[in-house]
């Protein structure tokens, strides 16, 4: 299946432990998930001011990070996707 829906390039992608997710994120500054099989998006997580470059899901599922352009990481609740820590520091 092809999962379309960012307006920017995909640069990362990331699976939940559970297998049932995948996350991918853009040069639109933003994450996507994807539910699996099927390839629905179901969330759109917002908050970044640069491209997203990675991402990652912590081995409980509970947690999504997300690291960009903007020289931040996130950290997202899952599932539903509140930023719940913006990690700055980088320079």
């Amino acid at each position: 299946a092809t999962l379309s829906g960012h307006s920017g390039a995909v640069v990362a992608v990331a699976v939940a432990p559970d297998g049932k997710t995948l996350y991918s994120g853009s040069e639109d500054k933003t994450v996507r998930a994807w539910a699996l099989p099927g390839g629905e998006c179901v969330a759109t997580l917002s908050g970044h001011s640069g491209a997203v470059v990675a991402v990652a899901v912590a081995p409980d599922g509970k947690t999504l990070y997300s690291g960009s352009e903007d020289k931040t990481v996130r950290a997202w609740a899952l599932p539903g996707g509140e930023c719940v820590a913006t990690l700055s520091g980088h320079s």
